[in-house]
């Protein structure tokens, strides 16, 4: 457990002894290890070859996740990547010998882009650049040897469409994207994967979106809305003429789904679909039928509406027989006669299974964690509860089994973006948590995504005000419920979700027993001078959902843990990735350093091949090792 000091760093990381102690401080005798929870799959992320005649996965070599293929019906695989320093990001195939790949650096974010035969042969680095990041724009389904890809290589914020022979690697610009004023944050395609509607910053807060009929005609604007007012062009309809499906709450509160003439400059029709109580933007169609087959949309869990009568029979045949899960299908043969399937829930990582339209057979393939048994797992419940000022909270919360109506230590667990939410499904932090004695609460405060825009809009410039005060609430509501014991209380959170812990035991100082940071922001002023370049076209949009460091200078200030460190009185442990891009370094360094010259003892963990959460199975053994061990002794040992 060697660290190293970075240059420039402002505060020395724990020692390895510090942090050992840490690790052997989780003193109780469990059925399960940490290894357990998050330890690599033996075998994952199948899917099907075009021709349905192969299947893909990722599986461990060297500790890290490869790709191979395995031929139907035949018993063995063949590996076709042999990274070792960093897992495989993601993949797909292009047609029926070629694997596409992406891969960044040391938890970078920089993404490069790859090609592979099926046997292993012919591999090609498609996009040899230094510092560059790669977006999918199109995989071109219908076109074998050609991919179009957006590429921050002529500006670091500025991504611009590439068109690229996966075989050659040769590449050519098909748009442009010079002017950093009024940057292009998005293109998309029609099915033919002709470009045709881009969606253009003004002024960094509103959006302007532009189309044109073909890729010889200039791009028109069709209207423009402010950043608040969502307009997500979805695909083309299949004729690919100038209607597009969109998910939308122009006019509205939630996100719903309509039919959009470009040309006409118009709703075409009622919705096709719409909830009351949370957005809609996940439209389903058949590639191969042509027609749209159903929406997907969580409430507090995934649902599912069917326009399709074939598509709506094999999800209710699929469910008849997986009972007790989710059941997603995640990949398909060109012709749609064969599929992947993977089920889950909220105690297990599911399994694949390969159906065979033709014959209606469905084979098991691979459990995904078939060393944990779903009977000592806890369930996670949806909950909801009134905020301060009356807004409805929903969330989720998970009980130690058997221990259900005992007063037990808790975890605040609150998520992460912060315009992302919680979902129920299979998390393995809970798991861990509730496993080892800790009922957890996870909460979707105002801000957190599919609520629709007005719950979204109550969050702008609210970070460490009524945000926090939802998860306050939330902490006083397991209180006055009798679920948890009022003195042993501790958060936890990565990202946003650690600016929340920070934010909890500074604003909140006596409601915690103690706290851990995980790459969270900590100075609001200096998060917002360390942004990744590729988000500066967002930077005035994040300035009206934070605060603008000058006209907002008393509100930042007010809400930066890190200049608040005196109000800071319970144990904290701080866990950052040193090349984290979008949190830097900085943000742990410098709260760590203003309380050890208080003279308290900060644990600290850094590891220098991490980014924005660890990736490597060996750091995320070491780090909750250590996090069980911090809590053991800070809310365990109390008992």
């Amino acid at each position: 457990m060697t660290e190293t000091k970075l240059p420039g760093n402002t505060s020395l990381p724990s020692s390895p002894e510090a942090l050992q102690a840490l690790i052997d401080a989780d003193k109780g005798t469990y059925k399960y290890s940490v290894e357990d929870f998050f330890k690599n799959p033996e075998k994952t992320g199948y899917q099907l070859s075009p021709d349905g005649n192969y299947f893909s996965f990722l599986a461990p070599y060297e500790r890290r996740m490869n790709i191979f293929i395995q031929k139907i019906g035949d018993e063995s695989a063949t590996q076709i990547t042999f990274d070792k320093d960093q897992n495989i990001g993601g993949y797909f195939w292009k047609g029926n010998n070629r694997i596409v790949y992406v891969k960044d650096s040391g938890g970078d974010e920089n993404f490069k882009l790859f090609a592979v035969d099926k046997d292993g042969q012919n591999a090609k680095d498609l996009t040899p650049f230094d510092k560059v990041k790669i977006e999918l724009i199109d995989n071109l389904r219908d076109q074998d040897d050609q991919i179009i890809i957006g590429m921050n290589k002529n500006s670091p914020m500025l991504f611009e469409p590439y068109r690229i022979n996966i075989q050659t690697g040769e590449s050519q610009q098909i748009g442009t994207n010079s002017n950093p004023a009024e940057p292009i944050t998005q293109w998309m395609t029609d099915h033919d994967g002709k470009l045709r509607i881009a969606i253009q910053m003004v002024d960094g807060i509103n959006q302007k979106i532009l189309y044109r009929a073909d890729e010889e005609s200039d791009f028109q604007e069709v209207f423009t809305t402010n950043f608040k007012a969502s307009f997500q062009p979805l695909f083309f309809e299949f004729d690919n003429q100038d209607i597009v499906f969109v998910s939308t709450n122009v006019g509205r509160d939630k996100n719903v789904i309509i039919r959009y003439d470009m040309v006409k400059k118009a709703e075409v029709g009622e919705p096709l679909f719409e909830h009351s109580e949370v957005d809609v933007s996940q439209l389903m169609y058949s590639k191969k039928r042509k027609v749209l087959t159903g929406v997907a949309y969580t409430t507090w869990k995934r649902q599912f509406h069917f326009f399709d009568k074939e598509r709506g029979d094999l999800q209710e045949k699929l469910e008849s027989q997986l009972k007790g899960y989710e059941v997603a299908l995640t990949s398909s043969s060109k012709d749609e006669s064969k599929y992947m399937i993977r089920t889950y829930s909220d105690k297990s990582l599911g399994a694949y299974y390969f159906y065979d339209k033709t014959t209606d057979k469905l084979d098991k393939i691979v459990e995904v964690g078939p060393w944990i048994d779903e009977k000592d797992m806890a369930s996670m419940k949806p909950i909801q509860y009134k905020s301060r000022d009356g807004l409805t909270i929903h969330g989720y919360l998970a009980q130690p089994v058997g221990k259900e109506n005992e007063k037990l230590p808790t975890v605040i667990l609150p998520h992460g973006g912060p315009w992302h939410r919680d979902a129920w499904g299979y998390h393995p932090e809970v798991l861990l948590l509730t496993n080892r004695g800790y009922t957890v609460l996870q909460v979707n405060f105002r801000g957190s995504t599919g609520y629709g825009r007005d719950f979204w809009e109550k969050s702008f410039k609210q970070w460490g005000q009524n945000m926090q005060h939802d998860i306050t609430d939330g902490v006083e509501w397991l209180i006055a419920k009798g679920i948890t014991d009022p003195n042993r209380i501790a958060i936890y959170g990565g990202s946003y979700g650690g600016y929340a812990t920070l934010a909890g035991i500074t604003f909140t100082p006596d409601l915690y027993t103690c706290a851990i940071d995980y790459v969270g922001v900590s100075n609001l002023f200096t998060f917002m001078q360390t942004i990744p370049p590729y988000w500066k076209p967002y930077l005035e949009t994040l300035y009206e959902m934070v605060g603008h460091p000058e006209k907002d200078k008393e509100i930042l200030a007010a809400n930066s843990p890190a200049l608040h460190v005196d109000k800071i009185k319970v144990p904290l442990f701080v866990v950052q990735g040193a090349n984290d891009p979008r949190v830097n370094i900085d943000e742990a360094d410098q709260i760590v350093a203003s309380l050890r010259d208080k003279g308290i003892d900060v644990p600290y963990m850094v590891k220098y091949d991490e980014g924005h959460g660890f990736q490597n199975e060996e750091n995320r053994f070491e780090f909750y090792k250590a996090m069980t061990g911090f809590l053991y002794t800070h809310l365990k040992a109390l008992s």
